[in-house]
């Protein structure tokens, strides 16, 4: 071998069929079945990566990519199925961990806005969907939050994806009607909870009523009655619903019930994730039922 160059690993490629690797480190982590099922579901052959195996002891073991090797297991059915593996050699145990500790650490990491681009120049079907949908009303997404631009894409996708173009659609209609393009109204939070209360109450929820009852405070004070509620997007949720039904004297024909809202969130609301400039905390079904005891509708 000529001199070794030391900015270009000292490795070979070799294709080595799965039974034949060791992926049983104790500084490995433990294997996840639910990203394992989750990628078999969604296999693409293209995105399989090389493992990085070390040769010691006679034995080949993985450093990094035992995920890798299970999800080929699965999809193949057979440990027989070979994969193509970036073998060291003569490194000790030592060495092992430490690639494994540091191989992340100045990796970075793709952004959800990042993810999206990528998506629109492959031409996938749902982001440039939503993409079209936000443009319609006059809004674009970007990067960073900004006057007209929707940042929160994990949140436009989390609704699609679970609830459909309709429900969007209707979310981002309520959003601009009331609060009329404010940056901060397109948070995930804000969303989530948007589309939670369409998802719950339907054609109950009135879209007149909640443009008019929610256009008239603003997004900083609807924040404020949130978090005194609960944190993340049932906090909102809350909010909202306060908001809209307004004082009782002014009469039930638009009223939401409260506890409608309790008894959808452990089948509807569970799967909604809020972007990460937003709160995200699960809120527990005991005090959640303890909430919806304390509001009991005249």
């Amino acid at each position: 071998m000529e001199e070794s160059n030391p900015y270009v690993p000292q490795v070979r490629y070799e294709l080595i069929p799965i039974k034949n690797l060791v992926s049983n480190q104790n500084y490995q982590r433990f294997l996840s079945q639910t990203h394992i099922a989750r990628a078999v579901a969604g296999f693409n052959v293209y995105q399989i990566n090389p493992v990085k195996v070390s040769l010691r002891d006679g034995m080949l073991f993985v450093i990094n990519g035992q995920h890798t090797i299970e999800i080929v297991a699965a999809v193949s059915g057979s440990r027989d199925t070979p994969v193509w593996c970036m073998i060291y050699d003569n490194l000790s145990y030592e060495s092992e961990a430490d690639i494994f500790a540091n191989q992340q650490k100045f990796v970075k990491t793709l952004s959800p806005f990042d993810v999206f681009k990528a998506n629109i120049e492959a031409g996938n079907d749902d982001q440039i969907i939503i993409k079209s949908l936000v443009e319609s009303y006059g809004l674009e997404i970007g990067r960073t939050r900004a006057y007209g631009s929707i940042c929160a894409i994990s949140t436009l996708e989390s609704i699609y994806n679970k609830y459909g173009y309709d429900v969007l659609d209707r979310t981002l209609l309520l959003i601009i009607g009331a609060w009329e393009g404010d940056m901060n109204s397109f948070s995930g939070n804000v969303m989530n909870a948007v589309a939670k209360l369409i998802t719950v109450y339907g054609d109950t929820l009135n879209n007149e009523v909640f443009k008019e009852k929610l256009g008239a405070i603003s997004i900083k004070q609807l924040t404020r009655t949130a978090k005194d509620r609960r944190p993340g997007s049932l906090g909102y949720a809350e909010a909202m619903i306060i908001t809209y039904n307004g004082k009782k004297k002014n009469g039930s024909q638009h009223r939401l019930k409260l506890n409608q809202l309790y008894a959808k969130e452990n089948s509807l609301f569970a799967n909604l994730t809020d972007d990460e400039d937003d709160e995200d905390v699960a809120s527990d079904e005991e005090g959640i039922n303890e909430d919806a005891a304390e509001y009991v509708e005249e």
